[in-house]
């Protein structure tokens, strides 16, 4: 894929509206904290994006399975019914171009791990079975509400950032998402999911639905906010800030591929976005906050490049 550079007017702009970036979050006080801010709002849940939930009777069947391995239910019918209810079957990129549908199959079928159901509700059902390029996925569903998600773990060779986790629901059409959307539940169990099959704690992560785009599935979540009664681990900050480079470079990535959910297609660093990354590091360099500044401006970077070429406008195929 091969991009044509900015025209100088449009760089200038772009150096511009970065050097106001950096100086308004220079001058913020202190205590305004550098990592993102929790509102009560945003820490719910919005379950309003989950559309056509799962009738109750067509789950009572996956409580047979508890303990039982994840291959034993990958071969059951009703399950598979199920998951092609709940999994897009759009085109994605596992080593080669395959269905969503298969490249999942690949890191389940033959897996030992057992199906687990937290809570007589949350259903977690696991492989690390991918034949290559250490592919592991997971299917997890809430019994009570009826939501089903997907996560697929791997280290693409395509030329995009890597390794990545594409988290996915039929159920769900959004053109943009944070993780702070999804069910917090959801949430804890990828985060011990990824704990438990080696996944980066902060990995680049994109969101497929029901909609064939790929979309970013950004990292809102603040890694130095105490969890479980646990202090934050002392490399907190860094990883907040690593979140949000992941993210920027994620959403160039995106812009790059227009959102397919199979790219194939080597990163190109533009002049603009060069230039852009020399003018946050050598502001940010003297800021009161180093990292606090990188962050606030990254995001907001991260946000300009999503918002510049809008999904909603993009064809459908």
């Amino acid at each position: 894929m091969r991009l044509f550079p900015a025209s100088s007017k449009l760089k200038r702009l772009t150096l511009a509206f970065a050097a106001l970036l950096v100086t308004s979050a220079s001058l913020l006080p202190e205590s305004a904290g550098q990592e993102p801010v929790k509102t009560e709002a945003a820490s719910q849940s919005d379950k309003v994006i989950f559309q056509k939930p799962i009738p109750g009777d067509q789950l009572t069947f996956l409580s047979r399975f508890a303990g039982s391995s994840s291959n034993d239910l990958l071969r059951d019918k009703q399950y598979r019914k199920l998951m092609h209810s709940v999994i897009p079957d759009w085109m994605f990129h596992y080593g080669r171009d395959m269905p969503l549908p298969d490249a999942l199959e690949k890191v389940l079928t033959g897996s030992p791990l057992p199906v687990e159901i937290r809570e007589g509700r949350y259903v977690m059902v696991s492989g690390r079975s991918g034949p290559y390029l250490k592919g592991r996925g997971f299917v997890w569903i809430d019994l009570h509400d009826g939501i089903a998600l997907g996560g697929f773990y791997f280290h693409p060779t395509n030329g995009e950032p890597t390794p990545t986790v594409t988290v996915f629901s039929k159920q769900v059409k959004e053109d943009s998402l944070q993780m702070s959307q999804l069910p917090p539940a959801f949430a804890q169990d990828l985060s011990q999911w990824s704990a438990e099959s080696g996944v980066p704690p902060v990995t680049t992560r994109y969101f497929i639905g029901g909609i064939n785009k790929k979309i970013l599935l950004e990292h809102d979540e603040d890694y130095c906010a105490p969890a479980d009664g646990m202090d934050p681990v002392d490399d907190c900050r860094q990883m907040n800030a690593d979140a949000a480079d992941i993210d920027l470079d994620a959403a160039y990535y995106l812009e790059q591929t227009n959102h397919a959910t199979n790219a194939t297609a080597w990163m190109i660093a533009s002049p603009d976005q060069a230039a852009w990354i020399q003018v946050r590091d050598d502001t940010c360099r003297v800021a009161p906050d180093l990292l606090r500044c990188r962050i606030r401006i990254t995001r907001e970077r991260t946000h300009l490049i999503l918002n510049r070429h809008s999904v909603a406008q993009l064809p459908h195929k």
